[in-house]
């Protein structure tokens, strides 16, 4: 089995960050032994996946400094990769319990064995979302007689309230997602908890994605006091009531769902802020337009909207500061047409950028990616 090393004053937030990317082991408790806490990991095809899943969080983490990055090691017990000489691993208790699936999708094939012929149940999607108290699933069409039994495994495996299966895509201006209760209790609403914040939502008139916890953090970090942001599609709020956790700044918070802006203003109440949120119910260009009248420009701007994104570059442009900084959202197969995007923007405002950064946030099908673009915008001298 695959196990992380990692000191004990930095096994907490490690552990949050591998359960946000469903690498936690769940069937094996964690042990701790002489300073260090052991963490079993779900066994991918090498340890560098592990590793590789791991950096791209621990980089942006407030929790975990450095000198903890560098103890933080993958070990595998069964392998050739122990080094004894690292730790006394033989006092370590893993073996004690129960030897159990080593993924949650092989944990709900165990037990769903006998209800489900194996040939379906390989058929099983091997990711789903846990917002709160509340799972959702996807279920492919040919298992779908069967959604009630694989409903009520997911419940008993993940210990939550509720469970939920996705109907359809993200659609429509509000971006909601239809949604069918399966078993549990039949609400809707629920609390959500990532990096210190606490985010009230309800998965059927809102959208939120729990797998951008680690880019909101990555954002955050970049922030500095007195800034002023303009967080373009706010959603529920979890760009800015992070933010203003973590800084002393004015955000202008936008969103055209009525149900998200309700949210947002919970959720502000909610935490305990060092800085100011406005939210604005309305469409962004009214918002764009209102503050080109009163020549209002932010520090700042977040354009988390990948799919359409590129249709308000221009509102952007227009609202940011000399060396304010865009974080640009889009799909793409690589960075090449987000880059061309924002080079013609720049050259339709007669302004110079520079690109900070360009990452993949995740894959969100084969060959295609969420795609993040930090980037200076600066004025021509």
């Amino acid at each position: 089995m695959l196990v992380v090393k990692v000191p004990l004053n930095g096994i907490n937030a490690l552990k949050n960050i591998l359960m946000e990317k469903n690498l936690v082991e769940r069937n094996y408790k964690l042990q701790t032994k002489d300073g260090y806490g052991f963490i079993p990991v779900v066994k991918l095809k090498n340890l560098n996946e592990i590793k590789q899943e791991m950096e791209k969080s621990l980089n942006y983490s407030q929790e975990i400094n450095s000198t903890i990055i560098k103890e933080i090691k993958v070990i595998d017990l069964d392998g050739k990769n122990l080094n004894l000489n690292d730790s006394n691993f033989k006092d370590l208790n893993f073996k004690n319990y129960k030897k159990s699936p080593s993924s949650v999708i092989d944990t709900l094939k165990e037990d769903l064995d006998g209800i489900i012929c194996s040939s379906e149940l390989d058929k099983i999607k091997k990711s789903f979302d846990i917002v709160g108290e509340i799972v959702i699933l996807e279920i492919p069409d040919g298992l779908l007689k069967y959604k009630n039994e694989i409903a009520i495994a997911t419940l008993k495996f993940t210990k939550r309230k509720s469970v939920f299966m996705k109907k359809g895509a993200v659609s429509g201006v509000i971006r909601t997602r239809n949604l069918e209760f399966l078993c549990g209790e039949n609400n809707p609403e629920t609390i959500y908890k990532e990096h210190g914040i606490k985010l009230k939502l309800n998965v059927k008139t809102v959208y939120f994605s729990p797998r951008l916890g680690s880019e909101r953090l990555r954002v955050s970090n970049q922030v500095k006091n007195n800034e002023k942001i303009l967080d373009m599609f706010t959603g529920i709020g979890p760009f800015p009531i992070l933010i203003a956790k973590n800084h002393d700044v004015n955000i202008t918070a936008v969103d055209i769902n009525k149900e998200a802006i309700k949210y947002l203003k919970e959720n502000i109440n909610l935490n305990k802020l060092k800085g100011r949120i406005y939210p604005k119910e309305s469409d962004i260009c009214e918002i764009a337009k209102k503050c080109s009248n009163e020549n209002i420009k932010f520090n700042r701007i977040i354009m988390n909207l990948p799919g359409s994104a590129f249709k308000f570059l221009d509102l952007s442009f227009s609202l940011i500061e000399d060396k304010g900084v865009i974080h640009y959202y889009e799909f793409g197969k690589n960075y090449e047409e987000g880059k061309k995007r924002l080079q013609n923007m720049a050259i339709k405002f007669n302004k110079e950028i520079e690109i900070l950064s360009n990452r993949k946030v995740k894959s969100t099908s084969p060959g295609m990616w969420h795609l993040v673009f930090d980037v200076k915008i600066m004025d021509k001298t």
